[in-house]
């Protein structure tokens, strides 16, 4: 009888003959911390948490998400979680969940609160990256909800360049408000209506209780939507997985299959940067055109780019938002919700008519292990809905977004134009240092029609963090002004936004850029059609205006948005804040 110790002994365990794995554990990153007697320290940590040692010995997997209880964007990615993991098993992996930030815009809207938006991005990357550097995961399952989290998931894969794959936490189901589907724009533009009396203050608290009934993403192709888009268009995620809303169960058979898919992209050895490619970025801003997407696209594409080590800029994206004819009748430019969007086929009609068109690059490698044009073969055009047109009946024929540029913007500047009838503008300036500025004399109003709005200083060295303006566009729309006075500034925009707002005007004027230059009643002219922007101001003029200018000094010193201010690059070139692919000496993946 064996003498007692005080200590349980683990049962002796059969070693049988192992099943030849498709996996080489040897090549992989988890080697080590999982392979040889000298990571017995390490194993002893993951039999803590209830690992086998088959479960040791397969690949480990990171399943991350930006799950909080900040906003319904991400309140359901716990949910999805489970199923992701469950696919990694079904696939031969161990799954390892964990979760990053995320700062939802809508709630940091309008006020001081907007500054941590785009900073959120690279701190998702980062946070991802060092979590999977630090326990030397193998491959990558991310899971994202709100605008700054699908990029910031995105650049992560392509920073580490282990097998991933991408999945969207999926849209919010539209209110119902006075018998019309409504999202949380329509709350926004409400605030202008209540100041400018079109609107009772019951009936505003009427709308904001019903405008969002559930989990999800803002509702219409807002910057959420439209990044979810890119991914399937870019191939980071598996065709049709964008579309379900984040309230329909069925989304978890799909979140289930990226699971399987990312094992299957271990064995093959298929990599981001094998699908992250020149040409598989041109799809992406194709797509974003053809559907009237985000503006903030022109932000996110050339960061992913950057991660890759490609050089794919503001100009590269517009170039090609202006050959794109525009097929998707979407808010906040359209009609149709994304929910609508979903249940007319989803972003796969508009890649297939794309496809047919000529105007995608169908040999772009995908997450499937096929390409683009295989996937979407079998994809034909719902005749018997209203949200997608054909290419030859195109909404219009260029892109809902184009690029603008000239003496306003000599580094480029970006417009949704989706759903405008007016594409030309011009107006004397009206000069405001900062969102809060406009925002109030918008509310008291203080703008007439024919003005042209000038918010600067919210780039991103000089905000810091680029701010997004929906409140102050928003308002004015509620106020009647809509399209009858234009906005610019070197900040951005919500995907939700409409009219003929400007954003991302370079160089911003933190850095002495012609936007920080402006004065009161400066005129300022508009031509969407022909992509120009400029101001009435000779070259002397400006030059002579620039040698009085002093450099502004915001109120961020120290912390995380001070550090950001120091580092981040300009819009054109995707606000980055380190040097990318192209100065790697190593990646992840290889370790």
């Amino acid at each position: 009888m064996a003498k007692a110790t005080g200590t349980a002994k683990r049962p002796a365990k059969k070693r049988a003959t192992k099943a030849k794995s498709r996996f080489n554990k040897n090549k992989l990153p988890s080697r080590h911390t999982t392979v040889g007697p000298e990571r017995a320290p390490h194993r002893s940590y993951l039999y803590a948490m209830g690992l086998t040692e088959k479960e040791i010995n397969q690949p480990i997997v990171g399943v991350a998400t930006c799950w909080n209880e900040a906003a319904p964007c991400n309140i359901s990615l716990s949910r999805q979680a489970q199923a992701a993991k469950a696919g990694v098993k079904a696939g031969g992996g161990t799954p390892r969940e964990f979760t990053t930030i995320t700062v939802t815009d809508g709630i940091a809207m309008g006020h001081e609160g907007m500054k941590s938006s785009l900073v959120s991005r690279e701190i998702i990357a980062d946070s991802v990256e060092l979590t999977m550097r630090g326990h030397c995961y193998d491959a990558l399952v991310g899971l994202a909800g709100c605008d700054k989290s699908l990029p910031g998931m995105m650049m992560s894969m392509v920073r580490l360049n282990v097998p991933s794959v991408f999945v969207y936490g999926g849209t919010i189901l539209p209110g119902k408000f006075q018998g019309r589907d409504v999202t949380v724009v329509d709350v926004f533009e409400g605030v202008g209506q209540y100041a400018a009396g079109n609107m009772s203050a019951s009936e505003l608290q009427e709308l904001e209780e019903v405008a969002c009934p559930c989990e999800g993403s803002c509702g219409g192709q807002f910057t959420a939507n439209t990044m979810a888009c890119v991914a399937e268009a870019m191939g980071l995620a598996l065709p049709t997985s964008s579309g379900a809303p984040a309230a329909y169960k069925s989304r978890d058979a799909m979140v289930k299959a990226s699971g399987v898919a990312v094992m299957d992209l271990l064995a093959k050895n298929i990599r981001p940067r094998d699908i992250v490619t020149r040409k598989s970025l041109e799809n992406a801003a194709v797509v974003v055109a053809a559907t009237g997407g985000s503006t903030n696209a022109g932000l996110h594409l050339p960061a992913i780019a950057h991660e890759a080590g490609i050089k794919f800029t503001l100009d590269d994206v517009v170039r090609i938002f202006k050959k794109t004819p525009y097929l998707a009748d979407l808010m906040p430019g359209g009609k149709y919700t994304a929910t609508d969007m979903f249940r007319a086929g989803g972003v796969p009609v508009v890649i297939k008519e794309l496809l047919d068109n000529g105007l995608l690059h169908g040999d772009c490698m995908t997450v499937t292990g096929k390409t683009l044009k295989q996937n979407h073969a079998k994809i034909k055009f719902p005749e018997k809905q209203k949200v997608f047109y054909r290419v030859k009946d195109a909404l219009t024929p260029t892109g809902g977004v184009v690029g603008l540029k000239g003496s306003l913007a000599p580094e480029g500047a970006i417009v949704k134009v989706a759903g405008m009838e007016k594409l030309t503008f011009t107006g004397p300036a009206r000069v405001f240092d900062c969102e809060e500025e406009a925002f109030e004399a918008v509310i008291k109003n203080k703008i007439k029609e024919g003005d042209v709005i000038v918010i600067r200083y919210e780039g991103p060295k000089g905000g810091p963090g680029m701010r997004e303006m929906l409140s102050t566009t928003s308002a004015l729309y509620g106020r009647g002004l809509g399209e009858k006075v234009a906005l610019i500034t070197d900040g951005r925009f919500s995907g939700g936004t409409r009219g003929f707002c400007i954003g991302h005007v370079g160089p911003e004027a933190a850095v002495g850029g012609p936007i920080g230059l402006l004065k009161d009643g400066d005129m300022i002219s508009i031509d969407a059609k022909k992509g120009k922007l400029n101001v009435d101001l000779t070259k002397a003029e400006l030059a002579r205006r620039l040698k009085k200018w002093k450099p502004r000094k915001h109120d961020y010193q120290s912390g995380a948005l001070w550090r950001y201010a120091q580092t981040v690059g300009n819009a054109r070139d995707g606000a980055v804040v380190h040097p990318g692919g192209k100065a790697e000496t190593h990646t992840y993946a290889d370790i």
